[in-house]
């Protein structure tokens, strides 16, 4: 089939714990775009339960297609593929939508896009401004990911850091569950770090004096603020959260400035849920404007997980690949597609 800007991609994202659909046309125009959460369901376990997690997404796609159809105010014909993200995630969350996304491509006929959700983060950032220059640095930041990524052009990246323990939203969950700040993490750190003062304790900022590793680690960190609290019980939390969440931020802005300096970067681009954490967005514009690069940061909506940047990707994907074969099935350990390195 022909693809171009008039060519209409429905996307399905059910990877985690948010169950989403969305109708994009031509790769970046967003014609509706709906999100489900859990976060009360999972509230009261501190993290994400597998199993209930599978079942909701059971209980809430269909109707979630079908409002971002509403939304859209178009009919079932005049979408041209269907895009699912088939990984990295969790199995059955997994499955879920990846089996959804097959049974309407083939009742309506239409291309079905096997889309990487990681690859989907890249590409939040061009539903909101397709004109992003290449080569850019990709700093992405999520509960399950820390990495740092040159996006030479469309499909082509190349992996400059990582974690080699836990991921930064992981130790923000981690350290707010510890503190009794509430759930989801990211946000709970946040808002109590604007009443404490990130001078308070000097956390470690482990590796980041080697000035040629760009991979990061943040499991000490966890350990060291779990440490100081037992010595200091009467530590103000607000204090607390905001000091770690300066650490976690010092080491995201250094690294990222030097993997752009590094690759003569035009522009650094955030994606992730910890995206959309105030401190990092205010740290990593300061240093874009010292280094006279640009620096993007996605609206909060296109930070966490969203229809939006799958049915985008499948956009990409379907034009320069073309359909996936429907015997793709999930991939919950799934790669971002590197470049030989």
């Amino acid at each position: 089939m022909s693809v171009d800007a008039s060519t209409m991609v429905l996307g399905i994202e059910t990877s985690c714990d948010e169950t989403a659909a969305a109708l994009v046309m031509g790769g970046n125009d967003v014609i509706s775009s709906v999100v489900s959460n859990q976060i009360e369901i999972h509230s009261d376990f501190g993290g994400v339960v597998h199993e209930i997690a599978s079942r909701a997404h059971l209980d809430a796609l269909n109707p979630v297609i079908a409002r971002a159809i509403v939304e859209a105010g178009v009919d079932d014909q005049r979408i041209d593929a269907v895009a699912c993200t088939y990984g990295p995630g969790l199995i059955g969350a997994l499955l879920i939508g990846v089996s959804a996304a097959k049974a309407l491509a083939l009742a309506w006929d239409v291309p079905f896009v096997a889309v990487n959700h990681l690859e989907a983060h890249l590409y939040s950032a061009f539903l909101e401004d397709p004109t992003l220059e290449f080569p850019l640095v990709v700093l992405l930041v999520s509960g399950g990911h820390t990495m740092l990524i040159e996006m030479q052009d469309h499909g082509h990246y190349r992996m400059l850091g990582q974690t080699i323990d836990d991921a930064a939203g992981e130790a923000f969950d981690k350290v707010a569950r510890f503190l009794d700040l509430g759930y989801p993490g990211g946000p709970a750190i946040d808002a109590a770090a604007l009443n404490g003062d990130p001078d308070h304790v000097r956390f470690p900022r482990a590796m980041s004096d080697d000035p040629d590793n760009l991979d990061f680690s943040f499991s000490g960190l966890k350990t060291a603020v779990v440490n100081y609290v037992r010595k200091h019980p009467d530590v103000s939390s607000a204090d607390v959260a905001a000091s770690f969440q300066m650490a976690v931020v010092d080491v995201l802005v250094t690294k990222a400035r030097r993997a752009a300096r590094r690759v003569g970067a035009k522009g650094i681009v955030l994606g992730g849920g910890v995206a959309a954490n105030s401190l990092l967005r205010e740290e990593l514009l300061g240093i874009c404007a010292a280094d006279g690069v640009r620096g993007f940061l996605p609206s909060r909506v296109m930070c966490t997980d969203n229809a939006a940047m799958i049915a985008a990707t499948g956009w990409y994907r379907l034009a320069s690949d073309g359909p996936s074969p429907l015997d793709t099935g999930a991939m919950p350990n799934l790669r971002l597609p590197l470049l030989d390195q």
